[in-house]
């Protein structure tokens, strides 16, 4: 069985000032057939999973749960260096042993903590995970003392000289962040203090509109998180965004919701509010784009929406997940130093294509 990696990164950001900066790539996995497909019960799955874990305590960390993630970038591992296609994962910073790793050819960390995972399953096209959440989701996950953490990638950059801040954005920009991919300053809200939420990249929305239509009604936490494909929001939630679209339904076959093609024209921006800001899924980011139809197991024929329910109520810790359809249109930036999250608008947030 091939091996599968998994190692912890967590990000901080300090001063932008006279940082040295290395840009990782990252790469969208082109695959073909209805891969997609499961990828809303995964993404419940995923949450189910997120909230255990930081109320009750270690627990086995289940790989599949990221078998729909399709941002990736290339890490060697071992000297001289064997590459890997690892997974970029805000909701896990797990290690393991020691070797060297090389995330870019003048960026290479030495008795680095990297993990072997004991099984894995549904990672096609991958090798492992870039654990990119707080270091204290190692805790539990390291074998055989369950109670200890392991420095992280972003602290044996520092340690080693490579980088002078520990700084990473949503880019893969390692000891700085890029403002030349942001149309605006970036807003930043502070990581909440209600738990489970609180133990990931946590914040609050303190409301959501559709239109005219209340979604969100007073302040909730919730996490962001690059390994959940939709943009997932409690039950209660989503019944009244669903409501508020004439005709829309979950979709049987596809888990995702159908929209009738005559209330595409009708309909209107989904407006988060975060930290003051308003962060607005126009209707172009609202849906599955048509050529994406197949891939989620979907009829040609219909539109499909990105947002969907949690799987839960309201009230317990963590009420929605920020996944890739949000971090597709913002720029992302996780400050663990001043614990807060940071978004900004880029020229991909009011991206349009034919409806």
């Amino acid at each position: 069985m091939r091996s599968f990696i998994a190692f912890s990164l967590i990000p901080l950001l300090t001063s932008a000032s006279a940082l040295a900066l290395f840009t990782v790539p990252l790469t969208k996995l082109q695959r073909t057939g209805t891969y997609l497909k499961g990828s809303p019960d995964a993404d419940r799955a995923r949450a189910a999973f997120l909230k255990r874990r930081t109320a009750s305590g270690p627990v086995a960390i289940p790989a599949t749960n990221l078998a729909y993630v399709q941002y990736t970038t290339r890490v060697g591992i071992g000297n001289p260096p064997t590459y890997y296609n690892l997974v970029i994962d805000t909701g896990s910073s797990n290690t393991f042993y020691l070797d060297q790793v090389t995330l870019a050819p003048n960026l290479v960390i030495t008795n680095q903590s990297i993990g072997d995972a004991l099984s894995n399953a549904g990672f096609q096209g991958v090798d492992g995970i870039v654990g990119v959440g707080p270091v204290d989701l190692t805790l539990g996950t390291l074998s055989p003392d369950m109670n200890a953490t392991r420095p992280t990638v972003m602290n044996n950059l520092v340690s080693q000289g490579l980088i002078k801040n520990k700084v990473l954005d949503g880019a893969l920009t390692y000891g700085g962040t890029d403002s030349s991919l942001c149309e605006d300053e970036s807003m930043y809200a502070p990581v909440t203090d209600t738990y489970p939420a609180a133990g990931y990249w946590g914040i609050n929305i303190t409301s959501c509109a559709y239109g005219k239509h209340t979604v969100i009604r007073s302040s909730t936490a919730g996490i962001v998180d690059t390994g959940t494909t939709l943009i997932l929001i409690a039950d209660d939630f989503f019944a009244r965004y669903l409501h508020a679209i004439p005709g829309a339904k979950v979709d049987s076959i596809t888990g995702l919701i159908e929209i009738p093609q005559r209330s595409i024209s009708s309909m209107h921006s989904l407006n988060f509010t975060i930290a003051g800001r308003v962060f607005s899924l126009d209707v172009a980011a609202q849906l599955i784009p048509k050529d994406q139809n197949t891939a989620w197991g979907g009829d040609v024929k219909k539109r499909y929406g990105v947002v969907n329910h949690l799987g839960s109520p309201s009230g317990q810790g963590m009420d929605f997940i920020i996944g890739q359809k949000f971090l597709e249109r913002y720029y992302s930036v996780f400050d663990a130093d001043s614990k807060r999250v940071g978004f900004a608008r880029t020229n991909h947030t009011f991206s349009t294509y034919q409806l």
